[in-house]
């Protein structure tokens, strides 16, 4: 399938999931799930019976679905009496829907049972597009809840409580969320049996041919599956969820599970994916180097997704946002200060990247959709970090405390989210959750203003215009003087907000909002937020789309050294030579912001004179990269083994 192919796809399924949000399925509530499933490596298969127990919440319904994978083929379904129960696979949405013979009684216990195998290489269509949950390999598997291998009601918001019994070949282990205990099943074979007693989103397995590395640290132990050559990251890794999971108890309280489980998946995998007690992490995810910003973002699930989930799609910005959230705070403690600043930064540029719906329409989003990331993580985590300006450091991070533990293996929604902010303050928020949560758009703050000398001092008489009429947010002020900067608050307040502060030394410059503590545009921003959707529709293919966005950088900067980079990459990859080779010189003569671009922009225009036959222009290229002596992404090794050999254009993948 092309790039273009895919997006097109991407934005039927955004489409589908809109239409899903006005044309509901029937509600039922899942309570227990009872699996039996053997897993058979060498065959790539799995064969199960799955028991649901569900409580219908609708009159006069017949009906009931579910979501499970189209390579799995459901030979028979039946009810509690072992009588069968019709039902219809609907393919395009990885659906099948049970007709029973009577209306289901609202409110009352109704027991089906399904029966179905398949095969799962992992090359089979994932019910998230683009994205591998589940495969079963000769030496590994992995079956993730998003891959629906079982039939699932109320995707991540329907929690549940589940046994499962997971049968595998002798020489293999099984690693699930709950309590476990295993026994010999038939000949050759070993049953791992868990259960999950309190609600959640059990079901998320892995199975393993080799053994795992117990590591203690700081108190905590950790049980890593790394195969290959990530297999001696193992302690690296160990260590760092040791130091995650002791920060982020600190900052939510007692973690659901003290001591977490590791296991490697394979590329095409999300990065990282937690279910409860265990993170799974693909190839790329793990790296060459210890990625403790995801190993926090993930472990922050156990509390934000796990122990207390959203009551709707609607409301995932609460556990996306902490999750990112935490992440950030992680690195604060681990990098300092401008690390954070810099991270949070990146944050509000891709939570601008979306100007609509607003957050408490998100469930419209597909799962796994850029847009979907960028809206309940990014602009999430910015909520998080504007609330803890507005209501100050010591209630929120009692709030990140109070939330999981009011709310334990429940769901949550935003209101009441809401009102346990409320309750620690004293104050009401619900214009803040209005803005933010509720309504889309950012503000462009201008301002305005007169110095005048008093008695006291000076008196800074000013006015700030933005274009939201509802808006409404404490705002700092940043004044400069001839001593020490003095730092006030002032309110904005609809299109024009005045304001009045004394200073005590006379004011050289006023900055509204110094740090970017507000999620609002100004022309950097808006600039990096074009190269970001540029980056975005590159990543697909749509490179039409791409060089739109570059251009809408240029047009409010025209020295953007990274929109003509990006521009140089795309020309480079149509093999334009001459155009790139133009946008990577406008690179140079630009604000070289970031500082990498100056490297990778030498080392652009040598392949270029490489493949023009311009040796020596080349290598005068090369040994300019050199001497920048930045190694951002290798780039030190990448001129000096051009340096060796001219570069040669990759062969056609065709």
């Amino acid at each position: 399938m092309s790039n273009k192919m895919r997006r097109a796809a991407l934005l039927v399924a955004v489409t589908a999931a809109a239409a899903q949000e006005t044309t509901r399925r029937p509600a039922i509530d899942v309570e227990h799930y009872a699996i039996q499933a053997e897993i058979r490596p060498e065959a790539h298969s799995l064969a199960a019976t799955v028991e649901v127990r569900f409580r219908p919440q609708e009159e006069n319904t017949y009906t009931a679905v579910f979501e499970l994978h189209n390579a799995l083929n459901v030979s028979k379904v039946e009810d509690e009496q072992g009588r069968p129960i019709q039902a219809t696979r609907s393919r395009p949405d990885f659906t099948v829907r049970l007709t029973f013979p009577e209306v289901l009684p609202t409110g009352q216990i109704k027991t089906v049972r399904f029966y179905y195998d398949g095969v799962l290489r992992g090359r089979e269509e994932s019910p998230v597009y683009g994205i591998k949950f589940a495969a079963i390999q000769p030496d590994y598997a992995f079956l993730l809840y998003p891959a629906r291998w079982f039939p699932v009601s109320g995707y991540t918001t329907d929690r549940y409580t589940a046994d499962l019994r997971i049968t595998v070949p002798e020489g293999y282990r099984v690693v699930c969320s709950g309590s476990e205990k295993s026994d010999r099943a038939a000949s050759g074979k070993v049953a791992y049996s868990f259960r999950v007693s309190q609600p959640s989103f059990p079901g998320s397995l892995a199975v393993s041919r080799s053994d795992p590395a117990q590591i203690a640290a700081e108190g905590i132990s950790t049980t890593v599956f790394f195969r290959g050559p990530h297999a001696e990251m193992a302690g690296a890794y160990a260590q760092e969820t040791a130091r995650v999971l002791t920060y982020l108890t600190g900052v939510f309280g007692l973690a659901p599970q003290a001591n977490l489980t590791l296991f490697e998946t394979e590329e095409g995998a999300p990065n990282g994916y937690s279910a409860g007690g265990i993170v799974f992490l693909s190839p790329r995810g793990i790296g060459r180097e210890v990625n403790g910003r995801l190993l926090a973002n993930q472990i922050a699930r156990q509390w934000w997704g796990h122990l207390v989930s959203p009551v709707t799609r609607n409301h995932l910005w609460i556990t996306n946002g902490a999750a990112r959230y935490a992440e950030l705070l992680y690195l604060h403690h681990t990098a300092g200060e401008a690390a954070f600043a810099s991270a949070l930064k990146d944050t509000y540029i891709e939570a601008l990247t979306v100007d609509n719906p607003p957050l408490s329409q998100s469930g419209r989003w597909e799962d796994y959709a850029p847009e979907l990331w960028a809206s309940t993580a990014g602009k999430g985590a910015a909520v998080y970090h504007m609330l803890r300006t507005v209501i100050g450091e010591e209630p929120f991070f009692k709030l990140l405390k109070e939330v999981p533990d009011r709310s334990a293996w429940r769901s949550v929604s935003t209101d009441e989210f809401r009102r346990v902010t409320e309750e620690l303050t004293g104050s009401n928020l619900q214009y803040f959750f209005i803005q933010w949560i509720e309504s889309s758009g950012a503000p462009e703050f201008r301002m305005e203003y007169t110095i005048f000398r008093t008695q006291k001092g000076f008196r800074v008489v000013g006015k700030v215009a933005q274009d939201l009429d509802t808006f409404r947010m404490p705002v700092e002020l940043k004044i400069e003087t001839e001593g020490n900067p003095e730092m006030k608050t002032i309110e904005v307040v609809g299109t024009s907000s005045e304001f009045v502060v004394e200073t005590f030394g006379k004011p050289k410059n006023v900055i509204l909002d110094p740090n970017h503590k507000v999620l609002r545009l100004d022309d950097s921003i808006r600039v990096a937020v074009a190269i970001r959707r540029g980056e975005q529709f590159a990543e697909v293919g749509e490179f039409a789309e791409a060089l739109k966005e570059y251009q809408k950088a240029l047009e409010v900067n025209r020295y953007s050294s990274l929109a003509h980079y990006r521009i140089g990459e795309i020309f480079f990859l149509q093999n334009n030579y001459q155009s790139a080779a133009n946008e990577f010189r406008a690179a140079l003569d630009g604000d070289l912001d970031p500082p990498w671009v100056e490297v990778w922009s030498h080392i652009n225009l040598g392949k270029i004179f490489d493949l023009t036959g311009q040796r020596e222009r080349a290598i005068n290229e090369y040994q300019q990269a050199i001497r920048t002596k930045d190694n951002t992404q290798g780039a030190q090794e990448e001129a000096a083994k051009y340096l060796k050999e001219p570069y040669q254009r990759p062969a056609p993948s065709y």
